[in-house]
């Protein structure tokens, strides 16, 4: 059973993954907008993958015998002055969700609440994989620069981008293998 400080924070956490999912998803759609697809592609994959973040926070706090509680998850953004700002954008958004992530993994161990440290672990990781893609990306468009053929060429290698559910996450009524 969590505690109720360690429910009401996962429970913060599990509304914070959908902000990043309405987040990216807005992007996507403001790369749509301005006839960038692979860039659009990159974001709506994003914003799945943050989807199911919350779908593991989702879980957890249920397979725990408590139960989540949605809040109203506020607008994002829908505009940036460049592909570049949105990518920062992006950026600093992963930096801050790993700190979130941290203060979580902090009071776990404050709590002595093992299950949930070591649930945590998965996100600790997953946040290193988040700030390292997305940074690479805005180095990237900061040696680009102006360069349109170097956006149309990163475009199309973004728009490679596939999504993979994590296996044991809830999808469609039913755990991924």
């Amino acid at each position: 059973m969590l505690s109720d400080k360690m429910e009401k924070a996962l429970n913060e956490q599990l509304n914070a993954e959908l902000y990043s999912s309405y987040l990216y998803l807005s992007m996507a759609s403001h790369f749509k907008k301005i006839g960038l697809p692979g860039f659009a592609r990159w974001m709506e994959v994003q914003s799945l993958e943050e989807l199911t973040h919350a779908m593991k926070f989702f879980d957890y706090v249920g397979d725990r015998g408590q139960q989540a509680i949605l809040a109203p998850v506020p607008g994002p953004p829908s505009t940036w002055v460049s592909p570049l700002a949105a990518f920062e954008n992006a950026f600093q958004h992963e930096v801050k969700v790993s700190g979130l992530i941290n203060a979580l993994v902090n009071l776990a161990m404050e709590q002595k609440d093992h299950a949930t440290n070591n649930f945590l672990q998965w996100f600790v990781a997953e946040q290193v994989e988040e700030e390292a893609s997305t940074d690479a990306i805005v180095q990237k468009l900061k040696l680009i620069r102006d360069s349109h053929g170097g956006l149309f060429m990163l475009d199309r290698e973004l728009g490679q981008r596939t999504f993979t559910v994590p296996p044991g996450t809830t999808v469609l009524g039913g755990k991924a293998q």
